[in-house]
């Protein structure tokens, strides 16, 4: 069973960059597709952006689309979400998830991250 963590998490300032990583141990990552998702304090947890097996295809939600990017390097066993132009919006804790090809639920999760973006 994989097992996922993440890191990268922080306190950035309005127009900052963090970048998120997610290591995988207990299994091999090239096999799950992986999506990041977030979570503010009141909210329901929602999808950031995912990547497939082979990072061929990718999903941005639309409010980050041209600030963050989603990539993976699966000869280390990790995927990356780079976040450029950070808007105190996106203030919340951040997880990552793995996917089995062709399955519409993610089965691993992280314990997540919290990114705080301050204005």
């Amino acid at each position: 069973q994989v097992q996922l963590v993440e890191s990268g998490g922080g306190l950035v300032q309005h127009g900052g960059s963090l970048r998120l990583s997610c290591a995988a141990s207990g299994g091999t990552l090239s096999r799950y597709r992986i999506g990041w998702f977030r979570q503010a304090p009141g909210k329901e947890r929602t999808t950031v952006a995912t990547i497939s097996w082979n990072g061929g295809t990718t999903y941005y939600v639309r409010s980050v689309k041209g600030r963050f990017t989603i990539s993976r390097d699966n000869a280390k066993n990790t995927v990356s979400l780079q976040m450029n132009s950070l808007k105190p919006e996106d203030t919340a804790v951040y997880y990552c998830a793995a996917a089995n090809a062709g399955v519409g639920h993610y089965d691993y999760w992280g314990q997540g991250t919290q990114v705080t973006v301050s204005s």
